[in-house]
């Protein structure tokens, strides 16, 4: 198990283990989320594992702001800190600050943005 109080390289053979139990993880937090957030759409993850479990980051994604917008006012925001939360748990990652690995988005913006290039789009939040 890892902290996020220091960062860890970690090798081929366990990131691809890694990437597998943190890919289940949040699968079941995406299903689970569905019918609880109005508007949520999906989620994804971006991580770089020469510097884990630092860089992990969750974004989720919403169909327009304005579900995203009654989310992060609503008991939204907690419902998706306690999902990552669990599946951070299920995946066997420590983070002590789940806020600080958690983000949200919405399609809509990535549509007027960046023209629904999503790869492009998680490229740059990647880099910041």
């Amino acid at each position: 198990m890892t902290t996020s109080t220091k960062a860890t390289v970690l090798d081929k053979k366990a990131s691809a283990r890694m990437e597998r139990q943190l890919t289940k993880a949040l699968t079941d937090a995406c299903e689970t989320a569905k019918p609880m957030l109005p508007g949520f759409a999906w989620l994804t993850h971006l991580v770089d594992y020469r510097r884990f479990p630092d860089s992990l980051r969750v974004i989720w994604v919403f169909k327009t702001q304005d579900d995203l917008a009654r989310a992060l006012k609503g008991d939204g925001r907690q419902r998706m800190r306690e999902l990552t939360e669990a599946a951070f748990f299920d995946a066997e990652i420590k983070i002590a600050d789940i806020d600080a690995h958690l983000d949200a988005d919405s399609e809509e913006e990535c549509r007027r943005v960046h023209g629904g290039d999503w790869e492009h789009r998680l490229a740059i939040m990647e880099r910041h």
